[in-house]
Parts: C-alpha cells; sequence; structure tokens
C-alpha cells in the first residue's frame, strides 16, 4: 500500500492528513520539497501558488526544474502532482489582503516578497507556518524552528520584526530559519538547505494537523 509506513507511524492520525486542506505559497528551493513530502505523507488537498517559470538557475535546487524548463512551475508540478489544485500569480501585499484564506486548515509560507509575508502574517497567524532566508547557507543542521519574535541570525527574519513592530503586530506564529551566519552576499543557494527548509515546513504541517508538538 502506497501510505502503509506513514499509517504504521501515525495510526489513526493518519486520516487527518487525508482530510486536511492546505495552501502552499511558492514552490521554488524550499516550497517543491515541501509539496513532495506532504504527498508522499498523505495530504492530498492541497492548492499551490505560484507565478513564476522555471529556468537554468533553478536546478540546483528545485524540484522537477530541469526536466520543464520555460515552463509554468505551477502547471509542471500539477503533472507530477495530478491531485494538487494551482493558482498561477503573483504573490504580493495585494493578493493576500483579497484572498480568502479561511477553507484552509493550514497556509505554508515558502515566499521572499517582505510586504506579501508581512499581510500574511496579519491576516492569517493562526494558520500560518513561514520559512525565512535559506539560501547563502550551507548547513542544514543549523536550521531551527521558533516564533518570528525568537528566531535569530537570519537578517530577513530580523527585517520582518522590525516591520511588524511598526504595524502594531505582537502575535506569534512559527518560522523556519538557519542561525548559520550567510557566506554570501549574493543569493547563493544549496539544495542540502532549501530543501532541508521544506523539509521542516511539511514536517510541522503535519505535526499540526495531528495535534502534536
Amino acid at each position: 500500500m502506497r501510505y502503509e509506513r506513514s499509517r504504521m507511524l501515525l495510526g489513526e492520525d493518519f486520516e487527518k492528513l487525508q482530510g486536511a486542506k492546505l495552501l502552499l505559497l511558492g514552490v521554488g528551493g524550499v516550497g517543491s520539497f515541501c509539496l513532495d513530502c506532504l504527498i508522499r505523507s498523505g495530504v492530498n488537498d492541497i492548492t499551490i501558488v505560484d507565478f513564476d517559470t522555471y529556468d537554468e538557475s533553478n536546478q540546483n535546487r528545485q524540484l522537477w526544474s530541469e526536466h520543464h524548463l520555460g515552463e509554468s512551475k505551477v502547471q509542471a508540478l500539477q503533472a507530477h502532482y495530478p491531485q494538487i489544485a494551482v493558482i498561477e500569480t503573483r504573490i504580493d501585499e495585494a493578493w493576500v489582503e483579497a484572498f480568502d484564506f479561511e477553507p484552509y486548515d493550514l497556509v505554508l509560507d515558502a515566499i521572499d516578497d517582505t510586504k506579501a509575508k508581512l499581510a500574511l502574517a496579519q491576516k492569517c497567524y493562526k494558520k500560518l507556518i513561514s520559512a525565512t532566508g535559506s539560501a547563502k547557507r550551507l548547513d542544514p543542521t543549523k536550521i531551527e524552528v521558533g516564533t518570528i519574535w525568537t528566531a535569530h541570525g537570519d537578517r530577513f527574519a530580523s527585517k520582518l520584526r522590525y516591520e511588524l513592530k511598526k504595524r502594531r503586530f505582537s502575535k506569534k506564529y512559527p518560522v523556519i530559519f538557519s542561525s548559520e551566519p550567510p557566506r554570501v552576499k549574493v543569493k547563493g543557494s544549496f539544495m542540502g538547505v532549501t530543501a532541508a527548509f521544506g523539509l521542516t515546513m511539511c514536517s510541522l504541517a503535519v505535526r499540526r494537523l495531528i495535534g502534536s508538538k
């Protein structure tokens, strides 16, 4: 059976994954691995949102990118995971403010647009799991999970905190971050870290869905 090992691990809680409805924002180096992990774990009702197409620079870290150069990411991923729903659009502040997040059990944020991430926090922090900066690093053992207020060693998280304070936002929501100092200033990336961010996001989602810490 496809999910036999998942059922052996989760027991009756596996049905909670089968009945869950998730929204995954961004399917790049972090999001594509999160998606694959969720599907393999038994979550089938997933809507992915992205506007980008695959190019050669994606091939060092994004699942399926080598097979779909020039193609829409969400359309290509739907070909591999036909059970998912797709929304092909740019995720910006205006889109977040207009979108209805109510039908989803969890919102998984794997985007890097600062204003959109801030809008997400303000609108749906209760069901949000967010990734901070995964680029410029080599050591996946430095990945940690905390809240937006406890994340450390990451300038992106620091910037988000600063902006949230300006907006008088003080709620907590979980974030995935790395305490490893950036090795470069440019946007170099390593799949060993970006994929680990995505797998950590999947693990957090599964644990939230089954009510386990």
